[in-house]
């Protein structure tokens, strides 16, 4: 494989950043030469955190172009919508799109209309070739108690998809070296159940 470029769409506190250090670990573990690239500087304001990983035989920049992604998994809906100049037909984007909806300053405090959920989706359209929208987040609440893991079932839903090109012993390596030891166990189950329904789901 010559590259494959995912961009991480959320927002400070979903995980952004861990999920592509997973992806990127385990794309290292598999061989791959691998490149990231992300914002700190806003996760701790609540702001958008766009994490990019590219890995394959020879990586030279760490950031994805526009219209390049092959994957984008978004934490939230409408950071789907911001990250969509990633994608485009030639390189037939597919989304997975965490269906939990977390409102921006601009509609919390200024009073702006959150799109509707078909709405983004439609648009989405436009620009990938498909979109799966997951409820990932309260997937990750029933087994954890939170929604904190909802990045990793959006990662195993992707995997059980076969939207990524990486193995699932080195996917979860990449966890291990991640995560601490108790939450390797918690969130094994939970990317596990994110790939038992990317599998069963519908295409």
């Amino acid at each position: 494989m010559k590259e494959f470029n995912i961009v991480i769409a959320g927002i400070g506190g979903q995980g952004s950043i861990t999920l592509g250090y997973i992806i990127a670990q385990a794309a290292f573990l598999q061989g791959y030469e691998v490149k990231t690239a992300e914002l700190h500087g806003l996760a701790q304001r609540y702001g958008v955190v766009p994490c990019h990983v590219r890995f394959g035989e020879s990586i030279h920049s760490s950031v994805v172009m526009e219209g390049e992604a092959n994957l984008i998994i978004a934490l939230e809906p409408l950071e789907a919508l911001r990250a969509c100049y990633y994608a485009s037909k030639e390189s037939r984007t597919v989304f997975v799109v965490d269906s939990k909806r977390i409102p921006p300053l601009s509609v919390s405090v200024c009073g702006e209309p959150y799109a509707s959920l078909n709405t983004i989706l439609k648009k989405l359209e436009e620009f990938g070739e498909k979109v799966f929208l997951v409820n990932a987040s309260e997937k990750a609440k029933e087994i954890t108690g939170t929604f904190v893991s909802s990045n990793v079932y959006l990662l195993g839903y992707a995997v059980g998809k076969g939207l990524i090109p990486l193995e699932k012993k080195f996917i979860l390596d990449g966890m291990k070296r991640v995560l601490s030891e108790k939450l390797f166990e918690s969130n094994k189950k939970v990317f596990e159940e994110g790939e038992r329904e990317g599998f069963h789901g519908k295409s």
